[in-house]
């Protein structure tokens, strides 16, 4: 597929427990790289799709080792800027049954949150580009970068480029003197597809489902009770085309239902829902279901259910890989959609 999807935010070195260790048992750390856009241009390199990451990354050599790793899964990488002073690091311990995961970020002072109005020449970036993705996490890092996803969206829209937006709230990354409820519903507006969850919503917009508690579901999920919060994110957000809710049931930490719906058009659309009974990578789910969307929606532009059936199934496959990336090839989610989650060996 020769479409071009450009993703907009920050990369950081990833320094991981083996196994299900915790921090202080631990006397060695795996060390990969990931980051919400990141993974989304990763899982679409993967699919096919002319993908371009952009970043700003420091001078060094980790830095040189990410870029390297990026262009070995056929990201674009010719427009992240280089300089600032470090990358950031985020470390994590996987929980196991009752024990939840753990994640202590390192990240303050990264190049990217250095990054402004005018950093980037977004009209040269985005030419030719179908596609642009960025997420809530970006904006939460500093001003400037707000500015800079800012930027690039307005640029973007004027361009007659779709918008694609994952909420991604993350409390503790707001820290610079802004909440996201007082910056994200400028950028937000500018979106044409919206991805979210319960908690997002509810957080950044003050927008929830009646009667839904995630804490209580014991992995049941109402879908149909979601529909109540897309269409307030539509009327709040009238650019919106499509608005997406991933719906997990949390059984423990190891054993997740995992589904999706998505409104457009004035109906909704549910997917079919997995049962995840042994999760080995939970951490960048989202991301991949965000890759799996966009591909679906720009392979199957009459087909919302059946994009929507595709992104389900490339996250529910990345809870079964190491790492943030979602290492998968359309073949292999569209053999689950089709029901074959048997594990078999494929001979």
């Amino acid at each position: 597929m020769s479409k071009k999807v450009v993703t907009f935010g920050e990369i950081m070195l990833r320094l991981a427990t083996p196994g299900y260790l915790r921090f202080w048992q631990a006397r060695e750390y795996g060390a990969t790289f990931g980051g919400g856009e990141a993974n989304v241009a990763v899982s679409l390199a993967n699919y096919g799709i002319d993908a371009e990451f952009v970043t700003r990354l420091p001078v060094n050599d980790i830095a040189d080792a990410c870029i390297m790793d990026l262009r070995s899964h056929n990201v674009g990488v010719g427009n992240i800027l280089r300089g600032g002073d470090r990358m950031g690091i985020y470390f994590l311990e996987t929980g196991a049954v009752a024990r939840a995961s753990k994640v202590v970020y390192d990240r303050a002072g990264a190049s990217i949150s250095t990054v402004g109005k005018g950093t980037f020449d977004w009209k040269g970036i985005l030419k030719g580009a179908q596609w642009f993705h960025w997420t809530g996490i970006t904006p939460a890092l500093s001003q400037g970068a707000a500015d800079a996803c800012l930027e690039a969206i307005r640029t973007a829209g004027e361009m007659g480029i779709t918008v694609s937006c994952d909420l991604n709230y993350r409390k503790n990354l707001w820290k610079y003197g802004k909440t996201a409820s007082e910056v994200m519903p400028a950028l937000v507006e500018g979106c044409d597809v919206i991805l979210g969850n319960e908690e997002d919503c509810e957080k950044v917009f003050g927008i929830k489902p009646e009667g839904f508690d995630a804490a209580a579901t014991g992995g049941e999920v109402d879908a149909a009770g979601f529909e109540s919060v897309c269409t307030q994110m539509m009327r709040k957000f009238p650019r919106c085309g499509k608005m997406i809710v991933t719906l997990r049931g949390a059984i423990n930490a190891n054993h997740n239902t995992w589904s999706g719906v998505l409104y457009s058009g004035g109906t909704l659309k549910q997917s079919k829902r997995y049962d995840i009974t042994h999760i080995v990578d939970r951490v960048g789910g989202g991301d991949s279901f965000m890759g799996g969307l966009i591909y679906g929606l720009l392979a199957y532009p009459e087909d919302d259910r059946k994009a929507l059936d595709f992104a389900v199934a490339a996250s529910c496959l990345k809870h079964t890989i190491c790492g943030d990336f979602n290492l998968v090839t359309v073949a292999e989610v569209e053999n689950l959609m089709k029901g074959d989650g048997s594990g078999r060996v494929s001979r």
